[in-house]
């Protein structure tokens, strides 16, 4: 296992969509263990594939002491709603409330190609859909309260 670097905002990567995972293989695995290692070094709750430059969908997080991977990851079903304060290991310092399902049903596949299927509610609906978000190019900042003045100030190279 690698530690891998984590891409910054505003690195173009993290507005690309990712690809679908075909094979899983090794590569995957060794990715999934280093997204494990690189998102408790950096003391995350979720590192998504994108983040360390590899356009796949692939997520890794670790909510309440349970550590999840999700490949090829689609949210089925939400309910309710949250308002809560997020941060992000892509974008810094900042945080910011940002409105999220309450209750969110996942379907994935595990690093082995294995379909399932899991609902959890607050941390874990919060973390799921951020970070589902980022393999669609999509980061917490694009849907906060005061995300468009962070993105003015912070989105120039």
């Amino acid at each position: 296992m690698a530690k891998r670097k984590i891409l910054r905002f505003p690195d173009e990567r993290l507005r690309r969509v990712s690809k679908k995972v075909t094979e899983f293989d090794d590569e995957l695995f060794e990715l999934l263990d280093d997204m494990r290692e690189t998102m408790y070094a950096n003391e995350g709750m979720g590192l998504a594939a994108p983040q360390v430059g590899v356009p796949i969908r692939v997520v890794v997080m670790d909510v309440n002491g349970n550590f999840f991977e999700f490949v090829n990851p689609e949210i089925i079903h939400q309910e309710g709603e949250q308002i809560d304060d997020e941060g992000c290991l892509s974008v810094g310092q900042f945080n910011d409330k940002v409105k999220r399902p309450y209750i969110v049903t996942v379907k994935a596949q595990d690093r082995l190609g294995n379909h399932y299927q899991i609902t959890g509610e607050k941390y874990f609906a919060r973390c799921v859909c951020h970070e589902l978000d980022h393999l669609d190019g999509i980061l917490f900042i694009d849907k906060s309260e005061h995300g468009k003045e962070y993105i003015e100030k912070h989105g120039k190279k």
